[in-house]
């Protein structure tokens, strides 16, 4: 009886059986976009202001190699634990969180294109189709069955609004016949980060609070402005009327969501679904960094070094923060 038990337990497999990393979740990705555009920030501070070119290079490099560990992480988990990829997949929020591994190839070009640029254009190509396919993959499944309003949070921007971040490195690359997959990128992701704010904003208003855990991810919803202001100005090389808008949108949906979220270290335990915050953080400093080189004022400088430093010292926090937890061994609970 107790052979049998042994043998029938699936805990009691071989260490070559045994799944690694199951606990990872893909969100974690959201790490490697946060230090990009953290990076970005500081480069484009490095040329309006004359900072320190190395630290956005340093900042840079640091996203490429948490990218390596966290796609041989996942890698792993697909070998050995293919049925929690699978479920996570399925997820109705979880699901969503795989654009990011998409959104954050899109970014690494801006680290690679000076050195290899021939890498960086196959990456580039490689996150567009990726998040093309996943974007229609997703809208499908919307589409296709019915969802509860509870399931429409943040996440759910992360899908299709991801497309606004295609044309960000597309003028660095200079590739050849990219415009309309450019301009196609930047109209459907605009056009769906309407209903979609106001989707989850309906949900946030009459459904009930977030939990704890996924109240980070209500920074994702400046993401549509501050990276839609990025990507108006990388695709037509200007800043107008309407893109002006979009950074004032983005100003000011960032501005109620930092008091929302000003006292969660207090309320809330560490998760690496922090790292939510990273990004939005980062993409607001390089919207208002923009914007600061357009208006040419004082006012706009200092609102552009402010969130920089702001941008950066949440990302700090973060890392350092993450870095501990993984010396302590508790991953796998900050995973949770």
């Amino acid at each position: 009886m107790t052979t049998h038990a042994v043998e029938d337990d699936p805990q009691s497999t071989s260490p070559a059986q045994k799944p690694l990393f199951d606990y990872l979740p893909v969100s974690l990705f959201g790490a490697v976009m946060g230090l990009m555009g953290l990076s970005v920030g500081w480069r484009l501070a490095s040329a309006r202001y004359g900072l320190p070119m190395l630290i956005g290079d340093v900042i840079g490099w640091s996203a490429l190699a948490v990218f390596v560990v966290l796609a041989l992480a996942y890698a792993a988990k697909s070998v050995t634990a293919w049925q929690s990829v699978l479920i996570e997949f399925r997820h109705p929020i979880a699901g969503n969180l795989f654009g990011t591994v998409l959104i954050s190839l899109l970014l690494l070009p801006f680290v690679l294109q000076p050195l290899i640029p021939s890498l960086a254009a196959s990456i580039w190509i490689l996150g567009t189709g990726g998040m093309v396919v996943f974007a229609l993959l997703i809208v499908s499944r919307w589409m296709g069955s019915r969802h509860q309003l509870a399931h429409a949070t943040p996440a759910w921007i992360v899908p299709v609004v991801g497309l606004l971040d295609v044309p960000l490195a597309a003028p660095a690359l200079s590739l050849p016949h990219t415009q309309t997959v450019v301009m196609f990128s930047l109209s459907v992701g605009l056009f769906f980060a309407i209903p979609l704010f106001t989707l989850v904003f309906a949900r946030l208003l009459f459904e009930e609070p977030l939990a704890p855990a996924q109240r980070p991810t209500l920074m994702i919803l400046v993401a549509p402005f501050a990276v839609g202001f990025s990507s108006y100005v990388a695709t037509f090389g200007r800043i107008d009327a309407f893109a002006e808008a979009l950074f004032l949108i983005a100003l000011f949906v960032f501005a109620v969501l930092a008091g929302r979220l000003r006292d969660l270290p207090l309320c809330c335990p560490f998760r690496v679904s922090w790292w939510a915050v990273s990004f939005p953080s980062a993409a607001m400093a390089v919207a208002a960094l923009r914007y600061a080189g357009h208006v040419q004022a004082i006012a706009a400088d200092a609102l552009a070094l402010l969130l920089l430093a702001l941008a950066t010292v949440i990302i700090a926090g973060l890392a350092l923060r993450t870095l501990v937890g993984i010396a302590r061994g508790e991953l796998r609970s900050l995973a949770s």
